[in-house]
């Protein structure tokens, strides 16, 4: 099928009354301005200036195209609009073209693009069509390439996936043809600049205070963690807010496939990113490898991203060999669901009986956490249990528990360990008795 324009679409679409002369008008001028602005900039030019300081090209690109809309071919009829059409050019050429301004908008949080006509955004936790489209299908591609290029990625036929990172720190995944069957598919998740803390998901509603009182407790008396969830449920969020708690005298490892963890005023991190096979199929360092070499930086604390593999095995066995205080994420429907998907996970790196990998995991684990997303778009912990070893496997102990028919929290126990935070320096035991007894 050939790839046919926007400003074609509009031109040739039959009985249309949804379209205004004047927006083909309009985007006629914008096309027509990017070309001119090639003329006097060529695309070597700019890439190199972005290669630079991106705050000098986006200066002299605009200066550019001030002065070109200074002619009579340009001019508008009021001022809001000439501007409007520079920062859409500007957009074009060196951001990523209609895309920019959701990625601006600190509301967004996701970005979903569905071939070049077709563009949804997530706000609130709700899902919204944008009347945002892309001039056509080579200009997506154009925007899709100037995400993965810098990265050293490319994506063709021979690569029709890629996953990367902006340098915001969103997550970026890339879907073509011939796998996507309509057209390009690119995916944004965007992060804050800002963490949550664990008072403002109280805030949020996200989790209760006493509930957010006991996970803080559990980091500074080093509990290993493993938060757990369904996809886009907050468990990076959350598994942030818990490192926000780590003090500051620590040495903190992270791993992660993408790095999304932001530590803004923690004075000692190291900060480790997985990386997947070149175009020549070598060089790649899984997650696996980075825990393993992790175990010789001298980390107080290691946090991994998400485990989704064999690296679950050496995870656990850092937790019970004196990484105490370790955090984790990975996908699950329910604290149990963890048990399992841990001892599958485990299996992948070595064929262990599941009795003794779950006698790993009752040992490792301290808590886990589990944080969903609701209809309505919240995310909100709904399990927190503690875990131990047992001789048949692993015991799990509700502690707390959302009931979504009362709209609160519903204690049923505290952990085995808490009349040790009382000995602890890093925390009042006076609080902890208040604590206890406002449940």
């Amino acid at each position: 099928m050939p790839i046919v324009s926007l400003l074609d679409y509009l031109q040739e679409a039959p009985g249309s009354t949804t379209i205004r002369t004047e927006d083909v008008g309009y985007l006629r001028k914008k096309l027509e301005l990017r070309d001119a602005l090639y003329q006097r900039l060529t695309s070597e030019r700019i890439a190199s200036l972005l290669s630079l300081d991106r705050a000098r090209a986006e200066r002299e690109v605009t200066a550019v195209l001030e002065q070109l809309t200074l002619g009579t071919n340009y001019q508008l009829q009021d001022a809001p609009q000439r501007s409007a059409l520079i920062q859409e050019v500007l957009n074009l050429v060196i951001g990523l073209g209609p895309l920019e301004d959701l990625l601006k908008d600190p509301s967004v949080t996701e970005i979903m693009v569905n071939g070049h006509t077709h563009v949804f955004f997530e706000q609130e936790g709700r899902l919204h069509a944008s009347s945002i489209v892309f001039d056509d299908e080579q200009q997506l591609r154009l925007v899709i390439d100037r995400i993965v290029g810098p990265l050293g990625r490319r994506v063709d036929e021979q690569s029709p996936l890629v996953s990367a990172r902006l340098p915001q720190g969103h997550r970026v995944n890339v879907v073509i043809p011939p796998l996507a069957l309509d057209g390009p598919i690119l995916t944004i998740r965007k992060f804050r600049d800002e963490i949550f803390t664990l008072s403002e998901l109280v805030d949020k509603g996200s989790i209760d205070t006493q509930t957010a009182q006991l996970l803080r407790w559990a980091v500074l008396a080093r509990k290993n963690i493993a938060v757990s969830g369904g996809t886009g449920g907050g468990k990076t969020t959350l598994l942030n807010a818990l490192s926000v708690e780590i003090p500051p005298s620590e040495r903190i490892v992270t791993i992660e496939d993408a790095a999304e963890l932001r530590f803004s005023t923690h004075p000692h991190v190291v900060r480790l990113e997985s990386r997947m096979k070149n175009i020549e199929g070598s060089g790649e360092v899984s997650i696996r490898d980075l825990v393993v070499n992790a175990l010789r930086m001298r980390p107080d604390r290691i946090v991994v991203g998400e485990c989704r593999g064999a690296e679950a095995l050496d995870m656990l066995q850092a937790m019970n060999t004196g990484h105490d205080g370790s955090l984790t994420t990975l996908h699950a429907n329910s604290p149990a669901d963890v048990i399992a998907r841990l001892v599958m996970m485990s299996r992948y790196g070595m064929d262990l009986p599941v009795e003794v990998i779950e006698e790993q995991i009752g040992s490792a684990l301290d808590l886990i956490v589990q944080i969903d997303r609701f209809a309505d778009g919240r995310r909100r912990v709904t399990q927190v249990c503690s875990c131990t070893s047992e001789q048949e496997g692993v015991e799990l102990e509700v502690l707390v528990q959302w009931n979504q028919l009362s709209g609160c929290y519903v204690w049923k126990a505290v952990p085995p360990w808490l009349d040790e935070l009382a000995l602890n320096p890093l925390i009042d035991a006076g609080e902890v008795e208040l604590w206890r007894l406002s449940l």
